[in-house]
């Protein structure tokens, strides 16, 4: 069996890995002309780490990465206790996405990537899929794999129409810098702040810290978005408690802020036909208040995998990914919806680690 798999982000390299030790050959299309990661840090819940261990992949994983806890703090630094649940529920481990990019590129084999490969179209049979490329070339396959993230082509193509929309008001801001001197950080900090903020810093394996901002609801932006993230930042501190996060914005370089207006992909009426699926952010982009987008993406690569080597047949195989897929996520958009609704910074983090604790312990 052959599978093609258009993207080389996380959610692609990993469903290659997964796929290649099912003993299905497999090649990765990239578009772009280099393996890179769009953000700065990633946390990855212990639901995706069984994933990478099943892979052969977690000590590798956790030598780049950093231990860290999801707990909240309010505005004034007071630390936010949800009642009824266990420390584990609010661990997670704290990656660069481009070292982990890379990790993956070199366990899927560089061989097996195509970089500068840009999937336009595809036409199916009842034999397999012949997937079509921007240089021209054409690839015969079993099976054709969307992982192109929330503007996915395959999606677009599967489903028109089904283009990812903004989710209105809402904006993010990140980097990944080292502390500038009289700033250390010994440990994360992330805050529910004022005007439906949040954010934060945690350090990470190598001496820098990734700070973050997002928020809810958003007035229309003005200034760099340095300027903009620093007047947000405000929010999560009114009185004085924690000077550390305006440093930290202040030190980054302002080309190196990343923003972005957060995207979501709407649930969608199917996720396959008989030769093509949707993985990742091409079929359920989420939004990162809830920081758990690639911990339940590479999770869709292993079950994909699962099913194709116990199956009879890939239509059989892709029907079944989708039936469990799909109930799956109305869950998942559920529990995200109620996160964000929340009232609170109390209730924000008590509907957070109820998400968590739901997403880890199934």
């Amino acid at each position: 069996m052959r599978a093609v798999i258009a993207g080389a982000g996380v959610v692609g390299l990993t469903t290659a890995i997964a796929l290649q030790r099912s003993g299905i050959e497999t090649e990765v299309h990239e578009q772009a002309p280099e393996i890179r990661a769009a953000g700065a840090g990633l946390g990855l819940w212990a639901n995706a780490l069984a994933v990478f261990d099943e892979l052969g992949l977690g000590d590798r994983l956790r030598a780049i990465g950093k231990p860290a806890e999801m707990y909240f703090r309010d505005h004034t630094g007071e630390l936010i206790h949800p009642p009824g649940f266990s420390a584990d529920d609010h661990r997670y481990l704290l990656v660069h996405r481009a070292r982990l990019s890379e990790l993956l590129a070199d366990a899927v084999g560089r061989d097996n990537i195509r970089l500068n490969s840009r999937l336009i179209g595809y036409d199916e049979t009842d034999a397999g899929v012949d997937a079509r490329f921007d240089d021209g070339t054409t690839v015969t396959a079993d099976l054709l794999v969307g992982a192109d993230g929330a503007y996915s082509v395959v999606r677009s193509l599967l489903l028109p129409g089904s283009d990812a929309v903004k989710h209105e008001g809402h904006h993010a801001w990140r980097a990944v810098v080292r502390p500038p001197d009289g700033v250390t950080i010994e440990r994360g900090v992330i805050v529910l702040g004022e005007k439906r903020t949040r954010g934060g810093y945690v350090p990470t394996v190598d001496g820098t810290v990734y700070w973050l901002v997002n928020q809810f609801d958003a007035e229309p932006l003005h200034g760099t978005p340095k300027e903009q993230a620093a007047e947000r930042a405000a929010f999560l501190d009114t009185t004085g408690w924690n000077p550390a996060l305006p440093a930290l914005i202040e030190a980054t370089p302002d080309d190196q802020v990343l923003h972005n207006q957060i995207m979501l992909v709407p649930p969608l009426p199917r996720w396959v036909s008989h030769r093509v699926a949707l993985a990742g952010d091409s079929a359920h982009a989420l939004s990162p208040h809830i920081t758990a987008g690639a911990s339940l993406g590479v999770e869709d690569g292993l079950l994909l995998a699962r099913l194709l080597s116990s199956s009879d047949g890939v239509p059989g195989a892709l029907a079944a990914y989708e039936q469990d897929r799909i109930p799956h996520y109305r869950r998942v958009n559920e529990l995200s919806k109620r996160v964000e609704d929340s009232a609170t910074p109390e209730e924000f983090a008590a509907n957070y680690v109820a998400f968590s604790h739901w997403m880890i312990s199934r």
